[in-house]
């Protein structure tokens, strides 16, 4: 490694190191071991000597196997999500990539599993926009870190569906908008989500309207567990609407979003 790119890398981790003061000392810690590794460092001034990553913020939200972050590139708020490679739980996402046939030469190693996994949501995102139905806008991909657009105001990203407060009627055209995007995927995306819930579906408040987000578990449609997916997806948006008096059973919502 050269000198100049040690510095340039120690810059990165000074520059992470002031991002103290925005979290408790013990929280930060843990986010710095957990997170931002050597290999994660050289990929963000990857990013940075791209000119995709102009700054780095602070965290969104924290996942079983990622971290969010909010960040600024040179001209618009960008999120990266950051794949950690020393401890997420990358045996769930065995299941999910290794029956895949765009990944069949993945090597059973948790750092190739991740990488490709960070590549396998890239892609699930662009056939998704590409099926018509709103997700973040990715940007590219850096080994284990995913780039795409921000979705939120003032650094705070728009709340789950879980999280929003819905009248029957809100809640009605939402769940029509979430069947319209089921069927979608299903037939112009070829992909099943995998897991589909009121916690990897963000709302909009401007419009109301639903963005499918943690993509990488998405399948396609010659995923040997693919119709598997499809059912537990359709069962939790059931399960969940039915608080609001929406009579569609799972049989129901099954032959809308496969016919």
């Amino acid at each position: 490694m050269s000198k100049d790119y040690s510095k340039k890398i120690k810059s990165i981790d000074d520059k992470l190191e002031k991002m103290r003061i925005k979290r408790k000392d013990s929280d930060y810690t843990k986010v710095k071991e957990d997170v931002f590794d050597t290999p994660t460092l050289i990929s963000l001034y990857n990013l940075s000597n791209k000119d995709i990553l102009y700054a780095l913020g602070g965290a969104i939200s924290t996942g079983k196997e990622a971290n969010i972050f909010f960040a600024e590139s040179s001209d618009k708020p960008i999120a990266l999500k950051i794949y950690r490679i020393t401890t997420s739980t990358f045996r769930a996402m065995e299941e999910y990539i290794l029956g895949d046939p765009r990944f069949k030469n993945i090597r059973h190693e948790k750092r190739d599993i991740i990488m490709a996994w960070t590549r396998k949501e890239y892609r699930n995102l662009i056939r998704a926009q590409n099926a018509g139905i709103r997700v973040p806008s990715p940007i590219t991909t850096e080994k284990n870190i995913l780039v795409m657009d921000f979705l939120g105001e003032n650094e705070v990203s728009y709340p789950l569906l879980k999280e929003v407060k819905l009248d029957t009627e809100q809640a009605h055209q939402i769940y029509e908008t979430i069947k319209s995007y089921m069927r979608k995927l299903y037939k112009h995306g070829n992909l099943v989500h995998g897991d589909l819930s009121e916690y990897n579906i963000m709302i909009d408040p401007n419009n109301i309207e639903p963005i499918f987000i943690d993509m990488g578990q998405s399948v396609t449609l010659d995923h040997p567990r693919a119709e598997y997916f499809l059912n537990r997806d359709i069962k939790n948006i059931t399960r969940f609407f039915k608080r609001f008096k929406i009579s569609d059973s799972p049989e129901d919502l099954s032959a809308f979003v496969r016919n």
